[in-house]
């Protein structure tokens, strides 16, 4: 039986380094900002900002390839199953490879209909979609990179992924000054540099793997990578995910549309803000990414003191962690804004709205947490359930608050976390705490 202190442990030692990693996530979509924000027009910071949008809702739809991936893995390896963590890789490969494959087949058809939903200016809409068709051939790289991140993580191993994610950001950084700066290919530039840097991350994922997994896959046979009953159950909780993340997604994609519909201008403040959030978001996620790694494996080993000891501890350390980044922004909120553009009037019409930022970090933190303790504990349905329900309540605000402009629009994203919070509180004890069977 662990201590508390032992929990801690394993907590630090999971969670620190997720968030360095994770904090090259937003580094990178910062930088790409950064850049598009000191061309000549506000249409590039747009473009990148509807670019972004769409490839979240894919890679984020197609997210399931890692989150489905390290909460069966980690219990696969708690309940000592080591060959089925290999075979998990391998599911999840083929899976990304055939939605990898679509995606580039069908890319025409999925940025007309992205576009339409996406309403915006004639010129953003034009250098979005130079964007779009570029970045789209790293979908292969990026997908299996999913499958990777997942299995490492389910391994109790977040050294890996954060080497990966370093990596493959600063690779993307370095091309992206290049192309943009030295070479002034612009959004081109861009998405170029994407493509190169994630198919770095994959030989390197690969590398990796081989030289200190491959034990795994010794001897492994193709029917049980396609054995039934366990790829039935890989694609029920996929599915649950799936949805799960579409609905995150499609919400983050009417803030978007709805911040064009205000005009261009309350588009690139938005797209500014956002750049906030995701610097908290993903700081926090370390946390919760930790939780996946350890209630998973604590399920599987069907130990429920250490799974709500290590759910209680998780929670503190992300309030306070939510804590201090709330006050980071209360104290240095303008002077960030200021290294995102260089463009007056967008910063002081974007002072105006920093409330919702210096908010963000306490109020989201129950939504993000509970996703990683759901997702170990693959209760997908619950955490199906509880972001439809929230995605709903979203869309009813944005309706209602709209009138009130971009305060309106704001005050229904901050809603919907909110909502999802809530709800997985009042669903934990049945789906987590009575019994290690989930679902």
């Amino acid at each position: 039986m662990h201590t508390p202190e032992n929990v801690n442990q394993e907590i630090y030692r999971l969670a620190l380094p997720n968030i360095v990693s994770n904090f090259s996530i937003p580094l990178l979509g910062a930088v790409d900002t950064a850049l598009m924000g000191r061309l000549e027009s506000e249409h590039y910071l747009g473009a990148v900002g509807i670019g972004g949008i769409i490839f979240s809702f894919i890679y984020w739809g197609f997210g399931f390839l890692r989150m489905a991936t390290t909460g069966l893995t980690a219990q696969a390896f708690g309940e000592k199953d080591l060959r089925e963590c290999g075979y998990l890789l391998l599911r999840a490969i083929c899976l990304g490879i055939i939605a990898s494959l679509l995606l580039l087949i069908f890319q025409w058809q999925l940025a007309d209909v992205s576009f339409l939903l996406i309403g915006t200016s004639s010129e953003v809409e034009h250098l979005a979609r130079s964007y779009f068709h570029i970045r789209i051939y790293a979908a292969p790289a990026t997908l299996c990179l999913h499958a990777f991140h997942g299995v490492f993580l389910g391994l109790q191993n977040a050294r890996y992924p954060m080497l990966l994610t370093i990596v493959v950001n600063l690779i993307n950084i370095a091309l992206n000054l290049v192309f943009v700066r030295l070479l002034g290919m612009k959004i081109a530039g861009v998405a170029l540099a994407t493509v190169i840097a994630q198919y770095v991350g994959l030989f390197l994922a690969v590398l990796l793997f081989s030289r200190y997994y491959r034990g795994l896959l010794r001897a492994w046979r193709f029917r049980e990578v396609l054995a039934l009953s366990r790829l039935k159950r890989f694609l029920n909780i996929s599915g649950d995910i799936f949805i799960r993340t579409c609905c995150l997604v499609f919400s983050h994609a009417v803030f978007t549309a709805k911040s064009a519909a205000l005009s261009d201008t309350f588009l690139a403040i938005n797209t500014i803000l956002l750049q906030f959030i995701n610097l908290m978001s993903y700081a926090i996620d370390g946390l919760a990414f930790a939780a996946e790694s350890l209630i998973g494996k604590y399920k599987g080993a069907e130990d429920m003191p250490n799974l709500k000891r290590t759910t209680r501890q998780v929670f503190f350390w992300s309030f306070l962690f939510g804590s201090v980044i709330m006050l980071i922004f209360v104290l240095f909120g303008e002077l960030l804004l200021r290294l995102f553009t260089d463009q007056v009037l967008l910063v002081e019409e974007a002072k105006s709205y920093l409330i919702w930022i210096i908010v963000a970090p306490v109020v989201n933190v129950a939504a993000y947490i509970w996703d990683g303790i759901f997702l170990g504990a693959t209760a997908s349905k619950a955490l199906r359930n509880s972001v439809v329900v929230s995605t709903l309540l979203f869309l009813s605000a944005v309706y209602l608050l709209m009138p009130f402009g971009n305060h309106g629009l704001w005050g229904a994203l901050t809603l919907l976390l909110i909502a999802r919070g809530v709800s997985l509180t009042i669903l934990a004890p049945k789906y987590l705490f009575k019994s290690t069977d989930s679902e």
